[in-house]
């Protein structure tokens, strides 16, 4: 008699037999890259994994390190160490055979709508505003809202500590814009805004606030969603496809953006408790918002930008003809820039009209160019000025 091999005997060689076959399928592994590795004393060191390479450079000229040639070990992976650096964010790529990459073995990357560069934190010896703390966090939440032309906006929106436990406490608002390129991630994954709210926060020195970081280009994602391509972004920074592309996004934050958070969100609804802020080209966007809507925001905070007096005579010739309403409206008129930034002249400019105007305002000219570096710093010296 002809004994039947079990089921489970059966389906475990077929099995075996399965997983001997899809390992042999296998490409081998190269070896383990650790890239990029931050040295006890400051220096980095660079890894990139590329065995056939006939060049491999580092791209980090932020921190001083342009185009550095790299050295390739035996099995194939390319290293060079650059500083000590100065602790702070950075970002950085690798250039290979003429290609600019990305680090692949790096999982933290700059958010942007064309490349996006890898980064590399290095800690200070004590922790800098923006480093992860032992103290009360805040959630960052993703949503997304109705915007214009049928199309779907994106937002990236920080509740401070306590805000699901305190259900009856309602929180002021900061509308933070990112720059040119910039994404609606970058003010959180390169900006670290929740962890420098977290901490200002924690130490006492800035209020419990909500933080809305919305994407600033609506031209490229109504393109994007409309199945067309993406416009170049204006070449002259107040000529009339610039300032028609700030009114757009104006037009979305009012009708859409804040609508949208103020029904979802516990947030105090009047201009007292509004602040508007942003970077660069966000930073462009922030001053025609406020200027043109001094019912909506009281405290305005410009970073690395301006609008030329030209401007401000034809669009917004209010805020310098009644400086004294000016001065009432605005509990905060914040300007800053670095004294390296390509937009440092045209900053000067700006605050001398202000100036002549006899509008009242606070600056911080700082070192360093238009970088994430200086907008964090900017990020926390003006949050502690906020709703009090």
């Amino acid at each position: 008699m002809l004994m039947q091999t079990p089921l489970f005997i059966r389906l475990a060689a077929f099995l075996l037999l399965f997983l001997a076959k899809a390992s042999f399928a296998q490409p081998p592994r190269g070896p383990l890259v650790v890239s990029p590795q931050v040295n006890a004393d400051k220096t980095v060191t660079f890894r990139y994994l590329a065995p056939s390479a006939q060049q491999v450079l580092l791209n980090g000229g932020q921190f001083g390190s342009s185009a550095v040639p790299m050295a390739k070990d035996t099995s194939g992976i390319w290293s060079v160490t650059v500083g000590p650096v100065k602790p702070d964010i950075y970002p950085y790529s690798f250039q290979v055979n003429g290609v600019t990459v990305m680090d692949p073995a790096n999982v933290a990357f700059f958010p942007n709508e064309r490349f996006k560069a890898s980064l590399v934190d290095v800690p200070g010896d004590t922790p800098l505003v923006h480093a992860l703390k032992d103290v009360p966090h805040g959630t960052v939440s993703y949503e997304y809202y109705p915007s214009v032309s049928g199309t779907t906006g994106s937002l990236v929106i920080y509740t401070p500590p306590g805000y699901t436990k305190n259900t009856s406490q309602k929180y002021p608002v900061f509308y933070l814009i990112s720059g040119t390129t910039d994404t609606e991630e970058t003010y959180f994954k390169v900006g670290k805004t929740n962890f420098i709210l977290d901490n200002l926060i924690a130490e006492g020195k800035a209020k419990p606030m909500i933080i809305v970081m919305p994407y600033g280009n609506i031209a490229a994602r109504v393109a994007e969603q409309t199945g067309k391509p993406k416009p170049a972004d204006p070449v002259v920074r107040d000529d009339a496809e610039a300032v028609s592309r700030a009114k757009a996004f104006e037009t979305d934050l009012l009708t859409n953006v804040i609508p949208y958070v103020e029904k979802n969100y516990r947030t105090i609804n009047n201009r007292d408790n509004r602040a508007i802020g942003g970077f660069s080209r966000g930073g462009g966007q922030t001053l025609r918002a406020a200027f043109g809507n001094m019912d909506k925001f009281a405290w305005v905070c410009s970073y690395s930008s301006y609008l030329s007096p030209q401007e401000m005579d034809r669009n917004f010739p209010q805020i310098g003809a009644n400086s004294a309403n000016t001065n009432k409206q605005f509990k905060l008129l914040w300007v800053s820039v670095g004294s390296e930034d390509f937009l440092y002249k045209g900053t000067l400019e700006f605050m001398d009209y202000l100036k002549a105007k006899n509008v009242n305002f606070k600056s911080l000219i700082t070192d360093g160019g238009h970088t994430w570096m200086n907008v964090k710093k900017y990020l926390a010296e003006t949050a502690p000025l906020l709703f009090k």
